[in-house]
């Protein structure tokens, strides 16, 4: 196909939909920030595999898409090496549900490390599905419908992620280890294999840009970009920095277990509830508010989020208080995938998107190391410190988000 037709932006506009719906119905069943550690702490895992579980999921992944961009930057067509990754990340899935289905003994060295490598496919093959995605949807998807596609996306993601959350819940409240992420891990899987259905449906017009044969070629490229470049030059900055929110959750998990030890494993479902109910209302105002919103005060929200959470650990008179911080992470989370998501495709164009995806993951190296950092101050100086570090790191994003300057 060569060109696309108001009925063939009306369908890929769909596509995506679908594929978010289905989504959302199996990331509750996968969470990131409280199902993932949860598993690895109750297998026995600390703090250092938590802070390499982060840096896998959150950080490692994207900045492995560097690597994967400099390959699809030159591919014309990318609908293959999307189903590609999908495909992978659903077998990865089904194999944490094998590993519970076969496993007698959960808590043991071993299984800690067999899950973190079913992590890892699981993660870095989304990196490399991301690549193609992110160019697709911006050559797919008209621009005035743009900020509409990553509302309603996003209404539609957490409100998918509710009812699966429901459903995750009763999972984990009606079974015991390891039969619960048995189930967790199956459902994921199914759902996931579903929301790929979109994918395959999709109508793809080819990709321009500017070839380059190896690799050390498009990093001359990038480097070009960057410098050239001054919104993509203060968009990596605030990844670099802002960035960070994405993995703190993980930790709230980890500090739930050890500071709250005999509600800990009746909590780990609400916890999950919560930061669902901060996303599905969060999700639902920007869908309502999507002509009116602009990304720079969305990251200015975001940072603001990010510095309350700490203060509300540290100085938290109840375990409630404490609880509260998840439905602020669930807010936190969505403004913020909104926010970076719109401002890539804004600043950047149908030749250079795949570029721009990879450098967006080059940004996501210091969160990726202050992720794995993270694990070893917890473990060696106590949680206090890491908020400290946390909140000196988001107030240095203020200057790049104030840099950014961003119009729309």
């Amino acid at each position: 196909m060569t060109e696309l037709t108001e009925s063939t932006l009306r369908h890929n506009y769909w596509c995506f939909l679908w594929h978010t719906g289905f989504l959302a119905l199996a990331s509750s069943f996968m969470d990131v920030d409280t199902v993932m550690p949860s598993m690895v702490a109750e297998a026995g895992g600390g703090a250092f595999h938590i802070g390499l579980l982060v840096t896998i999921m959150l950080g490692g992944s994207s900045v492995s898409q560097i690597l994967f961009a400099s390959y699809l930057h030159n591919r014309r067509y990318k609908k293959k090496f999307l189903l590609l990754g999908i495909n992978l990340r659903i077998l990865a899935l089904a194999g944490l549900a094998g590993l519970f289905f076969t496993l007698e003994d959960f808590a043991g060295g071993e299984c800690v490390w067999l899950i973190l490598a079913l992590v890892s496919l699981f993660s870095f093959s989304g990196a490399f599905a991301n690549i193609s995605y992110v160019d697709m949807m911006g050559k797919l998807v008209s621009k005035d419908r743009r900020k509409s596609l990553l509302s309603l996306k996003q209404v539609i993601y957490s409100l998918g992620i509710l009812v699966s959350a429901i459903a995750a819940y009763r999972v984990i409240s009606l079974y015991e280890v390891p039969k619960t992420y048995e189930l967790l891990f199956l459902f994921a899987s199914l759902f996931l294999l579903t929301a790929s259905f979109g994918f395959w449906r999709l109508h793809e017009i080819a990709s321009t840009g500017e070839p380059t044969r190896r690799f050390m070629d498009f990093m001359r490229v990038i480097k070009r970009e960057v410098r050239e470049n001054r919104q993509l030059r203060n968009y990596l900055l605030v990844i670099s920095t802002l960035g960070d929110v994405l993995g703190i959750m993980a930790f709230l998990v980890l500090y739930a277990k050890e500071n709250f030890p005999s509600m800990y494993d009746m909590q780990v479902g609400r916890m999950l509830i919560l930061k669902i109910i901060g996303a599905v209302t969060t999700g639902s105002a920007l869908f309502y508010f999507s002509k009116r919103f602009r990304y720079g005060i969305l990251l200015y929200i975001t940072a603001g989020l990010a510095l309350s959470i700490p203060l509300l650990v540290i100085f938290s008179a109840s375990y409630t208080l404490f609880l509260f911080t998840f439905f602020i992470g669930g807010v936190l989370s969505a403004v913020y995938i909104v926010s970076m998501d719109g401002i890539l495709l804004e600043i950047s164009t149908m030749k250079n998107r795949a570029i721009y995806a990879g450098a967006a993951g080059a940004g996501s190296i210091i969160p990726a190391s202050f992720s794995m950092f993270s694990g070893w101050l917890i473990h060696a100086h106590g949680f206090n410190a890491f908020f400290m570090l946390f909140m000196a790191i988001i107030l240095c994003s203020l200057v790049f988000i104030k840099k950014l300057n961003c119009r729309k």
